[in-house]
């Protein structure tokens, strides 16, 4: 540890939502912002930005061929794949560079390089420098769980940190995981040409999903791709220049392994409890309604102290967490009551709320209806025969508790639900209380709505 510490006003722990917490109430502050990686983090460099560049391209390779059925012969001609990496990383990587040159122009804003460590209250160690600050935010994120799997650590693999980034398309790709992550590299890969197999230990994927979301789900992409589900891995193994993937019910061979097994928090590598701050069951940092910590002066955001790990709700986060460290005298609280996510595979999902299943298991009483997007007029245009919206309600306050759409354009539809949870609106507000377009596919809600 070095001999001379560094004072700042305010240490900023991470570039992702991180640093965005430096609005013009701290232009006047001395500033430290400290990153060990790429500027502008996961959701820039390897994650929902990237992820859906190469997901909108993989929707149109994934629609040719598949339109015989409209009276429209189409096909594939080819993938080139180093173009696409290129034109994503192009645009993206001279964001990251653009944003901590930005920051290295600021009088106030020090930079700091390196991995950061508590080694005492309130005391940071990156790279043989001491700092420390007034205040303090946790900002460092979350990153890919490698599962303690037999052979993994003896075999090369990818995870959404490194995939995206491959020089060439692998001919085979094994994907250990289930969740959106696997979903969504699963459909990219898949529709640009590559062998998919999924293999996961649930029997479903997108397990958290609705369950009815969930079921459709993992019948399209079982019909659409290998799946090896209900079937834990025993072991990974190298064949030459193949990868084994040993499960309780068969071997899988590929040329490249994805694990998109989840993500954990990165508090316990801070050594946040050196600091005293306490990290719950999970490695998430403890946070008040305020987003404090238990020490006077560190805060935290995103996914280092909130499990959804969604960008949106770190976004929200920050903005309270620069409030109130601006304005001691006005703390604000985050409000993520009516948190929606959205996967973008194929097909799409967007949800907000409860799900049926958390609904029954709490012992609630409720509503459901559902309607189908063959039920609407823009849903015969399309001929879609699997996509539908549900929607789950309060019999007596008839506010709605949940929402949940799998097909075409599903996050982009449950936004309007999302708006009247939020306003709380009731479902006969959200159904009678406007004039839906005709024949736009927002007739699929209107419909499950009134059903109600």
């Amino acid at each position: 540890m070095a001999d001379t510490v560094e004072r700042y006003d305010l240490v900023v722990v991470g570039t992702g939502s991180g640093n965005s917490v430096l609005t013009p109430d701290f232009d006047g502050w001395r500033v430290a912002l400290v990153e060990r990686d790429v500027f502008g983090g996961t959701c820039l460099n390897r994650g929902c930005i990237p992820s859906k560049m190469f997901v909108y391209a993989a929707d149109v390779a994934h629609q040719a061929g598949r339109t015989g059925h409209l009276g429209v012969d189409s096909s594939l001609d080819g993938v080139r794949w180093p173009e696409i990496v290129r034109r994503v990383f192009g645009r993206i990587d001279p964001i990251a560079q653009g944003g901590e040159d930005y920051r290295h122009s600021l009088d106030n804003v020090n930079v700091v390089k390196g991995d950061a460590r508590f080694c005492g209250h309130k005391l940071l160690e990156v790279g043989g420098r001491s700092i420390t600050g007034d205040h303090i935010v946790l900002a460092a994120g979350a990153r890919p769980f490698i599962p303690p799997i037999p052979g993994l650590a003896e075999v090369p693999f990818h995870t959404s940190d490194s995939i995206m980034r491959l020089e060439s398309l692998p001919d085979r790709l094994v994907i250990l995981g289930g969740g959106y992550i696997a979903a969504e590299l699963g459909h990219v890969f898949d529709a640009l040409g590559t062998e998919v197999t999924i293999v996961n230990r649930s029997e479903r994927l997108l397990r958290a999903a609705d369950e009815d979301v969930s079921a459709t789900f993992t019948d399209i992409v079982s019909a659409r791709m290998s799946c090896v589900l209900g079937s834990p891995v025993r072991e990974v193994a190298r064949r030459g220049s193949q990868i084994v993937v040993r499960t309780e019910t068969r071997d899988v061979v590929g040329d490249a392994l994805l694990v998109a097994t989840g993500r954990v928090p990165n508090g316990a590598q801070l050594g946040v409890e050196q600091s005293g701050v306490a990290l719950d069951a999970g490695g998430y940092v403890v946070v008040d309604r305020h987003l404090r910590t238990g020490v006077d002066g560190v805060w935290a955001l995103g996914d280092i102290c909130n499990p959804a790990q969604l960008k949106h709700t770190a976004n929200e986060d920050t903005r309270v967490v620069a409030h109130n460290i601006a304005h001691p005298d006005d703390l604000r609280s985050p409000d993520h009551s009516g948190t929606p996510y959205a996967v973008f595979a194929s097909p799409q999902v967007g949800a907000v709320g409860l799900t049926e299943q958390e609904l029954r298991s709490g012992g609630r009483r409720y509503l459901r209806a559902v309607r189908h997007y063959s039920d609407t007029a823009y849903g015969w245009a399309m001929e879609d025969t699997t996509s539908f919206a549900k929607v789950l309600a309060d019999p007596d306050t008839r506010l709605l508790l949940g929402a949940h759409i799998i097909g075409p354009q599903a996050p982009t539809l449950v936004q309007q639900l999302v708006q009247g949870m939020q306003f709380g609106l009731t479902v006969d507000e959200m159904a009678r209380g406007q004039i839906y377009i005709h024949p736009a596919l927002t007739e699929v809600v209107e419909q499950a709505l009134l059903e109600l």
